[in-house]
């Protein structure tokens, strides 16, 4: 199933306006595009949005959250970033992962419910079928640039996200530490992901998501943008309030930015999709401010000495009223 081209265009033009991005070009969004892994449950599903036009095309695979909606959580969610970092020149990929309500797997599925090491397997498996992806999608073939690869991941999307770029954790199961680095990814953008373990846990993620518990982010050297709202206090998760998301830039190594926005709730505005219910915090502005700032860190990480991300700085810090705050180290 594909969306209109021309659909994916006008919604990305409004929402950049005030971005320091070129002029927005029409996509291609082809899905599903299947890939067999062995001994995966289901074939992994992929959602592959491109420009129309361009080539040496860097990648971004996007990581999606695991909330309340049936869709949201899989290759169908994401709209409003996936559409707008297309139009800007990114070939987007976001894959169902196995804890999709979509997929309905049963519950003695092994890694289930969460599946956290299967998510961070799907993107390189992705990155190991390239060539299959690029022979899916009318167009795309030699189009990709393949050492331009970024990971970006909201929510649970971002814990995934985050392993990819070098956290670490204990496996529950037998103590071992887990790396799942993955070295050809050269930059990424955790949006509202998890903090530290430890005591800033509730009993109920301690209880029954112990992999948690151990989140480390000391060797997470991978350069990442951590974006967080400052009222997400997500109380079902951690004790210590809406800082507990700005962890993964406090606690890893630099060089990190992190972008606050100010008040910014768990969907930082509505990014998981158009006018989705779940939202609190609908803001269609905070929404804009995300797409051109992760766009414009992306943009430099992957091209050093280009200007995007310093020029987007300034010009939220130059609004009357700004939206949010960044700081680097």
């Amino acid at each position: 199933m594909s969306e209109p081209a021309s659909a994916s265009a006008s919604t990305s033009a409004s929402a950049s306006a005030s971005a320091p991005a070129s002029a927005p070009t029409p996509v291609l969004s082809v899905s599903p595009v299947s890939l067999p892994v062995p001994g995966r449950p289901v074939d992994l599903q992929l959602r592959v949005s491109a420009p129309v036009t361009g080539d040496g095309l860097p990648v971004l695979l996007l990581s999606h959250g695991q909330g309340h909606s049936n869709h949201l959580s899989s290759l169908n969610g994401y709209a409003p970033l996936a559409n707008y970092w297309a139009a800007h020149g990114f070939v987007v990929i976001q894959p169902t992962h196995l804890s999709s309500r979509t997929l309905s797997l049963p519950a003695d599925t092994p890694g289930a419910p969460m599946f956290w090491r299967s998510r961070a397997e799907d993107m390189t498996h992705v990155l190991d079928q390239l060539d299959a992806v690029e022979a899916a999608v009318p167009q795309l073939a030699g189009r990709l640039d393949r050492g331009r690869v970024a990971v970006a991941g909201h929510s649970m999307g971002g814990h995934t996200a985050s392993l990819l770029l070098g956290a670490r954790l204990t496996d529950p199961d037998d103590g071992m530490e887990v790396d799942l680095t993955e070295p050809r990814i050269k930059a990424g953008v955790l949006l509202a992901g998890p903090g530290r373990g430890g005591d800033a846990l509730t009993p109920t993620v301690t209880e029954n998501w112990p992999f948690f518990t151990t989140t480390d982010y000391s060797k997470m050297a991978t350069p990442t943008l951590v974006v967080a709202g400052d009222e997400d206090d997500s109380a079902h998760l951690t004790v210590n309030g809406p800082d507990w998301h700005a962890d993964p830039y406090i606690l890893a190594p630099g060089p990190k930015s992190l972008l606050t926005l100010f008040g910014a709730g768990h969907g930082l505005g509505g990014i998981s999709g158009y006018d989705v219910a779940e939202t609190t915090d609908e803001n269609p502005e905070r929404v804009a401010t995300v797409q051109r700032l992760t766009w414009a860190y992306l943009r430099t990480q992957l091209y050093p000495g280009d200007p995007a991300w310093r020029a987007a700085c300034e010009a939220l810090a130059a609004e009357a009223e700004p939206l949010g705050r960044v700081e680097s180290k």
